[in-house]
């Protein structure tokens, strides 16, 4: 753990597509968490140039060679805040003992909500705009084992 504040960005269902607006947001971010349907690896090889990277398959991302092998479930820590995301929601299992952010992608809807003092995140869709919802991202904020701040950017569609 670091007394040091850790900016993170939630990204999901890029589809292929890593907008420059998205990289340009991310910056700062020493880590980056992607919610699956990434679709191009290369987009994953690009994000790994801003920081450490954390990602799960999307249902779209079965077909896709080198994403395929993801796995579909992960349990990861950051700055002492333990994370569980899958791409799905209806796979987060029920034992989430210890978890203190739930991460899923695939509805490209942003949704963001507290739980019995565990945060839901849902960073919607930053690439391709879908069901004519907006291209969204989140960030977090943490420090010593704290979410601090959770932020939306919603980009131009």
């Amino acid at each position: 753990m670091t007394d040091q504040l850790t900016r993170v960005a939630v990204l999901s269902d890029t589809h292929g597509l890593l907008r420059r607006e998205v990289v340009a947001e991310i910056q700062d971010c020493t880590h980056i968490v992607h919610a699956g349907d990434i679709i191009r690896e290369s987009d994953l090889d690009e994000l790994r140039l801003y920081g450490s990277i954390y990602a799960v398959r999307g249902n779209n991302d079965l077909w896709q060679e080198g994403l395929r092998d993801l796995a579909g479930l992960l349990r990861f820590e950051i700055a002492g805040v333990h994370f569980l995301m899958t791409h799905d929601r209806r796979d987060v299992p029920r034992n989430l003992d210890g978890v203190q952010a739930v991460i899923c992608g695939h509805t490209h809807v942003y949704r963001e909500e507290w739980i019995d003092g565990r945060l839901w995140l849902n960073p919607g869709s930053c690439g391709r705009s879908r069901f004519g919802g907006d291209v969204t991202l989140a960030r977090l904020e943490l420090m010593e084992g704290k979410i601090l701040r959770v932020s939306k950017t919603t980009l131009e569609g």
